[in-house]
């Protein structure tokens, strides 16, 4: 999922966001998925889906749900339905129960009229019963509609730029859209935020969490800013992620004209089009403040925008992005 404007992918299907089922990845595991999910961004859907073949081979057979439905996304689009269900099917096994995104998501499409598609959903649904047994329910469903709102459009703009190009009338008329709807659902979460907090997942579930940073995150510098301390708190009470606090750190500072610090943010040159990392404090140790929170290395993250990360390079260049970003 990016943005055109200080990017962030923000996966839902990562260590840091979702629970996951009791498989504990270690870092030769991580590496390797993390290499299975860049082909799948490039689009080499059968090569990603034998890198999971082999990193669930590994680990006899064992890995997270969100490997084992990325896998399943994959195999689906690379044209073999068996795999994918079999996938699908151990991710459900593992409790996968994120109804509303299995639905949503186009990866899947080509499974939609399979016999087999109706029944895993059932078993989706049933899963999702379960996980919010114990959950405020009302503001669960308000959170599934803004967690809708926030993603949809998001979702297209890949596949518009591309038919369309980036500067084109139809991405500035999506994006137009999407701030629409950003407004709407920031005064819902501002107002759950204000009468109860930051709610954790043992209220909200992992979406409903989630969706309090993303409208966060995707909100006014003003607003992330007030809202900054709060998420700080969330994480130390354990309910937030400290991977998902580290990617609002870096837009705030951002926005206020400093480097960030873990190098999620990733800019556009408004004439060439081309990708970078925004000004970033102290490259040489990036990694290591990535994994202090639970997130993969800055080379696999600026992958998805086909990006190489070459620290040296970088730090000669520096000046100069610096220079950019306060022309902007």
């Amino acid at each position: 999922m990016k943005q055109f404007c200080c990017f962030a992918v923000l996966t839902l299907l990562t260590y840091g966001s979702i629970a996951q089922n009791a498989f504990k990845p270690d870092t030769a595991y991580i590496k390797m998925s993390s290499r299975a999910y860049i082909l799948y961004e490039q689009k080499a859907y059968m090569q990603s889906a034998l890198t999971y073949d082999t990193l669930f081979s590994f680990n006899g057979g064992k890995g997270s749900r969100n490997d084992m439905y990325n896998a399943a996304c994959s195999w689906a689009l690379a044209g073999d339905a068996d795999k994918a269900f079999a996938y699908l099917q151990q991710a459900v096994t593992y409790k996968w129960h994120h109804l509303d995104h299995t639905l949503a998501d186009s990866d899947l499409n080509s499974l939609h009229a399979d016999k087999r598609w109706q029944p895993l959903i059932e078993q989706v649904k049933q899963n999702k019963e379960e996980a919010e047994a114990n959950l405020d329910k009302p503001l669960v469903a308000m959170l599934d509609t803004i967690y809708r709102d926030d993603q949809q459009y998001r979702m297209q703009a890949d596949s518009i730029e591309k038919q369309y190009g980036w500067q084109s009338q139809q991405v500035q008329s999506l994006w137009q859209t999407i701030h629409e709807k950003d407004s709407v659902n920031l005064l819902k979460v501002e107002k759950i935020l204000q009468e109860r907090g930051w709610l954790g997942a043992d209220v909200v579930g992992d979406q409903g969490n989630i969706t309090l940073f993303l409208v966060i995150q995707h909100s006014n510098l003003k607003t992330q800013e007030k809202h900054l301390p709060m998420m700080r708190e969330a994480v130390k009470n354990g309910k937030a992620s400290g991977s998902e606090l580290a990617l609002l750190e870096d837009r705030v500072a951002i926005g206020e004209g400093r480097r960030q610090v873990y190098g999620s943010q990733i800019g556009r040159d408004e004439k060439t089009g081309e990708y970078y990392v925004l000004p970033l404090d102290d490259p040489d140790n990036v990694d290591n403040r990535r994994a202090s929170v639970g997130l993969g290395s800055l080379q696999d993250y600026v992958a998805n925008w086909g990006l190489t990360w070459d620290v040296e390079a970088y730090k000669k260049k520096l000046p100069e992005l610096e220079a950019k970003q306060k022309q902007q």
